[in-house]
């Protein structure tokens, strides 16, 4: 499967983003998908994930209650929706997906990945 990240920008803290996971080549409701990131000098991170069905949803406790992830798999497409946004939220936001996975936030465990979108949060 292959994908494609877009809805990166600048924005003003306190404001609100929504990222788009786009999958093509595969049937995309079989795949969990997963968001992570990765600011300057930092080790990627996990964000958040949601389970093929959709019924389980997983955040990062720096994102939980500000993030929301969901899926339209009739799109084939993810969504980070990301409020109140903070300055350390500024990274490269990445999707990623894995076969009939439940939800997990170990990057080693998503063998499909999309090429990033930069958002920077100006304070």
């Amino acid at each position: 499967v292959q994908l494609q990240a877009s809805g990166g920008g600048l924005v003003q803290a306190g404001g609100s983003l929504r990222l788009s996971c786009a999958a093509s080549g595969r049937t995309f409701s079989m795949y969990a998908a997963g968001w992570f990131r990765q600011a300057p000098g930092k080790e990627r991170e996990f964000v958040g994930a949601i389970s093929w069905s959709g019924a389980s949803t997983d955040y990062a406790d720096s994102v939980k209650g500000r993030f929301a992830i969901s899926r339209d798999n009739a799109q084939n497409t993810v969504y980070l929706m990301m409020n109140s946004l903070k300055p350390e939220d500024t990274a490269v936001y990445y999707c990623a997906a894995r076969f009939m996975g439940s939800v997990s936030y170990s990057l080693s465990e998503y063998p499909y990945w999309g090429q990033g979108t930069l958002v920077t949060v100006s304070s």
